[in-house]
């Protein structure tokens, strides 16, 4: 659902930015949809597009996810401190390509 973003996208963006084909972004967004979390509109500027946003649910899901996140974050800086953390996030970004849009991590890391 970040990869979709609070301004929505288009199923091919979404296929580019996950690195998948453009139908298992469709069938993502079908699932997505069926569960709430997602809408198809047309694009305002240009009507033959359609748009995948989020809805209320799903943006309260991606609130939630960031939140237990940022708990998840809090207990591995008591475990190890904040300057080992910060220090462990550095190297994994050191490691971890560039040009990779990553779903599987933080705003904090990406």
């Amino acid at each position: 659902m970040r990869a979709i973003g609070v301004d929505g996208t288009t199923a091919v963006e979404l296929g580019r930015a996950l690195g998948v084909s453009k139908q298992a972004a469709g069938k993502t967004v079908e699932t997505l949809e069926r569960l709430r979390y997602v809408e198809r509109a047309r694009d305002p500027r240009d009507t033959r597009r359609k748009i995948v946003r989020l809805t209320p649910h799903g943006l309260d899901a991606l609130a939630l996810s960031a939140r237990i996140f940022d708990e998840l974050r809090a207990g591995w800086a008591a475990t190890l401190g904040e300057d080992r953390l910060r220090a462990l996030e550095a190297d994994l970004r050191r490691v971890t390509p560039h040009d990779v849009f990553r779903l599987d991590v933080p705003g904090w890391f990406g």
